[in-house]
């Protein structure tokens, strides 16, 4: 499956199950690990498991191979590990405190910079 197919099925299924502010980002660019990170919030420590846990089951239902899911005792932040897409599920206050967003796009900004003439 190609990673903007896998993308779409990670944001199809988290909409499924009314994930809340599904944010994409690009990282092709800046870093080998992943094509796509994928952030999401959930409403309760159990919706954020469901979440995941319905990212991950959409995945394997279309064969994709070593899905992993890392998180899911705690449930305040799950990643499901796609391969070419990396989902983070968290609750509000989780995700403000660690704000990936922010974390990545400055990286995105000094990357293109330093590749321009």
């Amino acid at each position: 499956m190609k990673s903007d197919e896998l993308r779409d099925l990670a944001i199809d299924a988290l909409d499924d199950v009314k994930g809340i502010d599904i944010t994409t980002i690009d990282v092709r660019s800046i870093t080998v690990i992943t094509e796509y990170m994928i952030i999401c919030t959930g409403r309760s420590t159990r919706h954020v498991a469901s979440l995941a846990e319905h990212v991950a089951k959409k995945a394997k239902e279309k064969k994709v191979a070593n899905v992993r899911v890392e998180g899911g005792k705690e449930s305040e932040w799950v990643l499901v590990d796609l391969g070419d897409v990396i989902v983070h599920v968290m609750l509000a206050a989780t995700r403000t405190l660690y704000s990936l967003e922010d974390l990545w796009e400055p990286v995105k900004e000094l990357r293109e910079h330093k590749t321009k003439p």
